[in-house]
């Protein structure tokens, strides 16, 4: 379910990229430094996303300097990071942990139960500096499991039930301002991202014969407009409370990613599919 919330980095500057990857080393660094090389493997997009919000959005205090890493070891890359950033890490491995265990409870995939055994130390960790945000990720695994056992159609349970959660996320436990912008942020692009999931999965589930809930819906005469309204909808939701937010600094970056970015996959997947029909006629 990662790799929707991305910038469009067609639409930024180069410093302007230059700084978002700087803050994306940075919250690896932090991985690496909390949870080892395991824990920095599992470095998403998505949660570099709520690392830059967060410190938009407090201003907490940067630090910022130059290493060769390993992932990049041959030339010193800029970092940045901030105080923000051992929450997000933590919230990134534990999401991480989760969707290891999720793939190997759905499709035993070797792969992902390897994964997850050498992330469950890290997780252990992470659990008992943040029970609560960790018992949000288990009752949302949970739920969709149990929407999934029950073989619910209905697309409204699982993406509720995924910006319920990724809005607890979104808060950052050591504020108490702004939480409900950040709720609706988080709840907004939780919903987008199990929908867009859904759509990008759709033609593998079906045949693979896996469980998504549009499944029943993609014969209809209006799928491909329901399903754009539908995210444009979720996404709006998440831009409307951002704009309330008083963000100056990487507020463009916000925007990119909010406005643009964003829509990368879907924009990618429209693409394909036109090439696929022109190639028919």
């Amino acid at each position: 379910m990662f790799g929707y919330v991305v910038t469009n980095p067609a639409s930024l500057s180069k410093a302007r990229q230059e700084r978002f990857r700087a803050l994306y080393c940075g919250l690896c660094r932090t991985l690496r430094r909390r949870h080892g090389l395991f824990g920095s493997a599992t470095l998403s997009y998505d949660l570099t996303f709520l690392a830059l919000l967060l410190n938009a959005l407090y201003e907490p205090g940067e630090q910022a300097g130059e290493e060769r890493c390993p992932a990049r070891p041959v030339k010193r890359h800029d970092f940045v990071t901030s105080p923000v950033m051992d929450y997000v890490a933590d919230m990134n491995v534990a999401l991480a942990y989760h969707k290891c265990r999720d793939n190997w409870i759905d499709d035993k995939n070797l792969a992902s139960a390897a994964e997850g055994a050498l992330l469950k130390r890290a997780y252990a960790s992470v659990n008992r500096a943040w029970p609560g945000r960790c018992e949000a990720i288990e009752a949302w695994l949970d739920e969709i499991r149990g929407i999934e056992r029950q073989k619910r159609m209905e697309i409204d349970p699982p993406v509720n039930a995924t910006g319920r959660m990724l809005g607890e996320l979104f808060i950052w436990p050591e504020r108490r301002d702004w939480t409900e912008e950040l709720r609706q942020i988080g709840d907004g692009l939780g919903r987008y991202i199990y929908f867009m999931d859904a759509y990008d999965d759709l033609p593998a589930d079906i045949r693979r014969k896996r469980y998504n809930p549009l499944r029943t819906l993609r014969d209809g005469e209006n799928y491909e407009s329901f399903c754009k309204d539908a995210m444009t909808m979720m996404v709006a939701d998440a831009t409307e409370a951002f704009e309330r937010l008083p963000v100056v600094l990487d507020a463009d970056i916000i925007r990119n990613v909010l406005y643009s970015g964003i829509w990368s996959r879907y924009a990618f997947l429209q693409e394909k599919r036109n090439a696929a029909n022109k190639g028919v006629e």
